[in-house]
């Protein structure tokens, strides 16, 4: 038999999910929920903090406890690395059109809010061995935040790594102004005559730090995807190497796999 305050969430879960209590709205006050439904302020603070592990509801300090409104989720899935090589080569104004997020989210340029930010960093042991270079070579990291400009929380946390020497040919590729780049990384790294041949992704799970957490806007107890991703030039090598954090309640990962015919 449900407790007490399962009973009360069940309730308010119900109206959120009907549409009776729609995103933004406010729910009444703690004290006018306890005589609502006839039990102490205690039990429906427990209530409300089992929506809240949920992600139906969030409290907004001074101010009350709130509908959560429901976020973009992104549809992430690995046909999109063929996609973008297929589009490094097009002309500047098809590949300006559109970019990775849109194509996981189904959203259009103009409804996206897009920052980059580049610096210069010394490889350390992880990523030195991941590009097979010296500790201490000189890498160009990046960090990219892109959402949706009806949301404050961005669809993941990127930092992306790039040898140095392997692209200064191009100074553009330096210039975080240049951001966001028609085609995505690998017309980037084809403006130095470098071909991804292949991109190998590693999926971790794991609690989020408490930095993005905040940044994510995460609802409490959700856990965080982790994405390496390593790309490959026809040459074997190691030109690219990325990690994304993901948050877990609005991603999901799609593999697809062709078989070849008996």
């Amino acid at each position: 038999m449900a407790v007490a305050y399962e009973r009360i969430a069940d309730e308010l879960r119900t109206s959120i999910r009907a549409g009776r209590l729609k995103p933004g709205d406010r729910l009444p006050a703690e004290t006018r929920l306890a005589e609502r439904f006839g039990h102490s302020v205690p039990t429906v603070r427990e209530a409300l903090r089992a929506l809240r592990d949920e992600g139906l509801i969030e409290k907004r300090h001074g101010i009350g406890t709130f509908v959560r409104r429901r976020r973009t989720v992104a549809r992430r899935t690995n046909l999109r690395h063929q996609w973008e090589k297929d589009r490094a080569r097009e002309p500047l104004e098809r590949r300006a059109q559109t970019g990775a997020t849109e194509y996981d989210t189904g959203l259009q340029v103009d409804d996206l809010v897009f920052h980059a930010r580049y610096r210069t960093v010394a490889a350390g042991a992880d990523l030195a061995g991941a590009f097979d270079v010296p500790e201490g070579t000189e890498l160009l990291e990046r960090s990219y935040r892109t959402r949706c400009a009806a949301e404050s929380a961005p669809f993941s946390l990127v930092t992306s790594y790039l040898v140095r020497t392997m692209i200064a040919a191009n100074p553009d590729l330096l210039d975080e102004a240049k951001e966001p780049w028609p085609g995505g990384s690998q017309s980037q790294l084809l403006s130095v005559g470098i071909e991804v041949d292949r991109v190998e992704e590693r999926v971790t799970a794991r609690p989020p730090a408490p930095e993005e957490t905040a940044e994510l806007e995460l609802p409490p107890g959700t856990s965080v995807l982790v994405l390496r991703k390593l790309s490959y030039d026809t040459g074997d090598r190691v030109v690219g190497v990325s990690d994304t954090v993901l948050p877990g309640d609005r991603t999901e990962l799609l593999f697809t796999t062709p078989l070849e015919r008996w």
